[in-house]
């Protein structure tokens, strides 16, 4: 199911929260937009809300999956000790020194791939590699290199800029070992990744994502009513490999 929803008066969803299918974090201060999480996920996943070197926009400054986070090096003592003592035990957290500071911009990943803006030190690869426990390939989107802004993806498929050709969806698909679309968010954003958040059963996106943004979305990403928390469906997933 994808869900609409707001920060103050912004629809930039992905933005100001981090969501996988391990833990979910939104910022200090807006009541409203943390219930709008809490209640879709509290029963599965811990909702924790959190700031980096005090600020709001928490879905860029940080980037995450199942197995790890990486937060930026600004963070202060006292909200990684908050971030270690909320997480889940088995998710590995480490500060990240990256020259290119907005960490949700320039890198996307799932629980097995990441992309990697093209001029991200050499240092980032290896921790990425190492605290999320993925693949990194350094890429551009359409040509942007602000990879973590122009693309989203989960372990079940994926929105990328408007712009990118089909060939270059079908490379990026091979890369990344799932299905995707090129769309928009927020009426007609290219921006997707600050647009909305996801996980492999739920997505949030802005206010303004139009009917039929919101229809492929929940396609791309099969949110459908047979979509599953974390564990179950990889209970049943093991058991077909079998």
């Amino acid at each position: 199911m994808a869900i609409r929803t707001q920060f103050e008066n912004s629809s930039e969803v992905g933005v100001f929260a981090k969501l996988t299918s391990s833990y979910c974090l939104t910022p200090l201060g807006n009541p409203q937009f943390y219930s709008a999480f809490e209640a879709e996920l509290a029963d599965h996943i811990p909702v924790i809300q959190a700031t980096f070197a005090g600020t709001k926009i928490v879905g860029r400054l940080c980037v995450g999956n199942s197995k790890g986070l990486l937060v930026p090096h600004t963070t202060t003592d006292q909200e990684l000790q908050h971030l270690r003592l909320s997480l889940p035990d088995a998710v590995v957290i480490q500060r990240l020194e990256e020259r290119l500071s907005a960490l949700g911009n320039i890198i996307a990943c799932n629980d097995h791939v990441a992309l990697l803006h093209p001029e991200a030190d050499q240092n980032t690869e290896e921790i990425i590699k190492d605290v999320l426990g993925v693949d990194v390939f350094r890429q551009t989107i359409a040509g942007n290199a602000l990879v973590g802004s122009y693309c989203y993806f989960t372990n079940q498929g994926g929105l990328v800029h408007p712009m990118a050709a089909i060939r270059e969806l079908e490379e990026l698909s091979n890369i990344l070992e799932v299905p995707l679309v090129a769309g928009t968010v927020n009426r007609g954003s290219e921006v997707v990744g600050a647009g909305m958040v996801a996980n492999d059963w739920a997505a949030f996106c802005g206010r303004d994502t139009t009917a039929t943004e919101l229809s492929v979305i929940e396609r791309i990403f099969r949110l459908d009513n047979n979509a599953q928390p974390l564990g179950i469906a990889d209970d049943i997933r093991d058991k077909i490999l079998l």
